[in-house]
């Protein structure tokens, strides 16, 4: 198997898709409070989302894309932050560069420091320079509206809303949140999955395996200390709940009595079929990401470095096309496993974890 980083069409590379770390059945429940301090929030949040991905749509149909920057120091970091002040204009004003201290603004240091430990997970990891492959610059902009209750990645960098402080606080807190949305960007300059139905749900996945990966690896957790959890610390203290998402157990994250209850399916038996969300991209990633939580857990010891790799692998090694199904992914995750740890152990729990999943590799 091809371990490159090639994406698998060349055609297609670095298309950028709007993609918020909130999905949009959350939203669409707290739009629908009778609670205007609730609602409010949500109602605008939906409706700039809304405008957002329209544009990003329009800046890909246009042929936009995201370019690598020439003579970039691929081996360190290139950050910088900013500061929208709470309006809705991008980047906003540069408060932090990479050769700045901490600031006294703890948003803007959790952003720096976040995008740091994905830098650094994607580099000494897997060897991979910044999120482009050729050192791409890592910006971000915090204090992005007023109560924005989400997080984004817009295919050329990195925002973050304050929350409410009610259901959600700031969005720059949980680290595995900066993981998932800046593997976007590498998703973008790698298979660039399609954002719709089961390719879009991989690419969710995606997002959500080296979101924890990411925090595993900054925390020095094994697979059995880990919490599974995708943004553990981001709800609120009025919220039952315990995460957006578990992978250990999809479907039990939280069961809220305005969020609603988590819908995310563990395995194809679940499997949601729906118009809303571009076809379900956050709720049926539940089942890839509970298959990569069983082979990870099979395997023990760290989990990006055995499990992980073979996602890794798959991901950059330009045989996943943009639009892979569920049993597209299966079969070249197992395919991996064998190409780099031959037929053993890594091999067994790909095939035992897609099954369990009731996925049938293709």
């Amino acid at each position: 198997m091809d371990l490159n980083d090639a994406p698998s069409d060349p055609a297609t590379r670095h298309t950028p898709v709007f993609c918020t770390i909130i999905p949009p059945h959350i939203l669409d429940n707290l739009a629908r409070s009778d609670d205007p301090e609730r609602h409010e929030p949500a109602r605008r949040t939906l409706e700039h989302d809304h405008v957002r991905r329209v544009q990003r749509r329009e800046i890909a149909a246009a042929g936009g894309l995201t370019p690598g920057e020439p003579g970039a120091a691929p081996d360190k970091p290139n950050r910088t932050i900013y500061d929208a002040r709470h309006r809705e204009d991008l980047p906003g004003h540069k408060v932090r560069t990479e050769s700045d201290g901490p600031v006294k603004d703890a948003s803007v240091n959790r952003a720096h420091a976040g995008l740091g430990a994905t830098f650094e997970l994607y580099l000494k990891v897997y060897g991979r320079k910044s999120i482009d492959g050729a050192g791409l610059p890592l910006n971000a902009t915090v204090h992005y509206g007023r109560k924005y209750d989400n997080a984004f990645w817009d295919g050329e960098r990195m925002v973050f809303g304050d929350g409410d402080n009610d259901l959600f606080k700031d969005f720059t807190i949980p680290v595995d949140v900066i993981g998932h949305e800046l593997t976007h960007g590498v998703t973008q300059y790698t298979a660039n999955l399609t954002y719709e139905g089961q390719p879009g749900a991989l690419n969710e996945s995606v997002s959500d395996v080296f979101g924890v990966l990411i925090k595993q690896y900054a925390l020095g957790h094994t697979a059995d200390q880990a919490d599974w959890l995708i943004g553990a610390d981001l709800l609120g203290p009025n919220v039952t709940g315990k995460a957006l998402r578990s992978m250990k157990a999809p479907g039990t994250a939280y069961d809220d009595d305005v969020l609603g209850k988590d819908p995310q399916p563990a395995t194809m038996k679940g499997y949601v079929r729906t118009t809303d969300d571009n076809g379900g991209v956050h709720i049926n990633s539940g089942i890839p990401n509970h298959a990569f939580y069983l082979a990870a857990t099979a395997l023990g010891g760290k989990a990006w470095e055995r499990a992980g790799q073979v996602w890794y692998d798959v991901l950059t090694g330009g045989k996943l096309t943009a639009n892979a199904q569920f049993a597209d992914f299966a079969a070249l995750t197992i395919k991996a496993a064998q190409a780099r740890f031959g037929a053993g152990a890594e091999h067994e729990a790909m095939v035992k974890a897609w099954t369990q999943v009731g996925v049938t590799p293709k």
